[in-house]
C-alpha cells in the first residue's frame, strides 16, 4: 500500500512539474512568436531575490507574499465567514476548558 502512495505521489508531482515546464515552454513561444520582449508577458513562475536579499516569489505574474495572505484572513474575518466545524470545535475546546477548570477548583 505504500509503494502504490509513493508511485501515485511520484506521478502527481512529475505530471505537476510537466504543467509548469509547458506553461514556461508556451511563454517562451509566445515572447518568440511576438518577436520582442513584452513586459506584460510574464513567466510561469519566478523566484528573485530582493535589494533587502529576501526572496520573492510570483506564479503567472502575481507576487505571492505573507503580507498578502494576512489581508485575505483578515478580509475573511471581516466578512465573518461563517465555518461550521470551526465554532463547533471552539465551542468544544471552551466547554471542555471549562470542566476541566471546575474539576480542579473542587479538587483543590
Amino acid at each position: 500500500m505504500i509503494r502504490f502512495s509513493l508511485k501515485c505521489f511520484g506521478m502527481i508531482l512529475l505530471l505537476f512539474l510537466g504543467v509548469l515546464i509547458g506553461m514556461q515552454h508556451a511563454n517562451q513561444g509566445i515572447k518568440k512568436m511576438k518577436g520582442y520582449d513584452d513586459p506584460a508577458l510574464h513567466s510561469a513562475f519566478t523566484v528573485k531575490e530582493s535589494n533587502q536579499g529576501e526572496m520573492e516569489a510570483a506564479i503567472l505574474g502575481k507576487k505571492v507574499t505573507s503580507h498578502d495572505l494576512e489581508q485575505k484572513k483578515q478580509k475573511l474575518e471581516e466578512m465573518k465567514a461563517f465555518n461550521f466545524f470551526s465554532t463547533i470545535g471552539k465551542k468544544l475546546a471552551e466547554a471542555i476548558s471549562a470542566i476541566v477548570n471546575t474539576l480542579i477548583q473542587k479538587l483543590i
